[in-house]
């Protein structure tokens, strides 16, 4: 009779648990050429569990990380370190970005000077860019920063942004 409660409240505990899994979206990511370094596994150790009001959900592949559902964040570790580009360049909580608007209103944020480089795509119609890397920024800096962005020699005010 006890063996049969147990069996009884291990289906149970079974049933239950897949159907909250089945609630949990699983985001399908593809996983970058060197996922496997070593830094992207201390970058992604280190990540938020969630970035303003989203939610951090599961992944499928290596050294990546999404948050929101639907997805408005997503994150992949392992990308080749970007080459000097005149694409804009920002820095924000001690880290570099190149940002690339060529889908606005989403954004493509690299960073710069970091081998491997991380790469985010953040829906700015739903939460701030700035807020994300802001919020990255601890994680990021696991990878350490072998360059940075440069300002041009003017009087503008935006110090810190500039080109490669």
């Amino acid at each position: 009779m006890k063996l049969s409660r147990l069996v009884l409240a291990g289906t149970a505990a079974l049933g239950i648990t897949a159907a909250l899994s089945g609630c949990a979206p699983t985001v399908h990511l593809e996983p970058a050429a060197a996922a496997n370094d070593p830094m992207c596994a201390e970058v992604i150790v280190r990540l938020p569990a969630s970035l303003g009001e989203q939610a951090r959900v599961w992944t499928d592949a290596q050294a990546t990380a999404a948050w929101g559902t639907p997805s408005v964040v997503l994150l992949t570790c392992g990308l080749k370190e970007p080459a000097q580009t005149t694409q804009q360049c920002v820095s924000l909580g001690g880290a570099d970005w190149l940002v690339d608007e060529s889908d606005s209103p989403n954004l493509r944020l690299t960073t710069y000077g970091r081998a491997p480089a991380v790469q985010v795509f953040v829906d700015t119609t739903t939460i701030s860019a700035d807020s994300v890397l802001e919020s990255l920024a601890g994680a990021v800096q696991q990878i350490p920063a072998t360059t940075a962005c440069t300002t041009p020699a003017t009087d503008d005010t935006n110090a810190g942004e500039g080109t490669p």
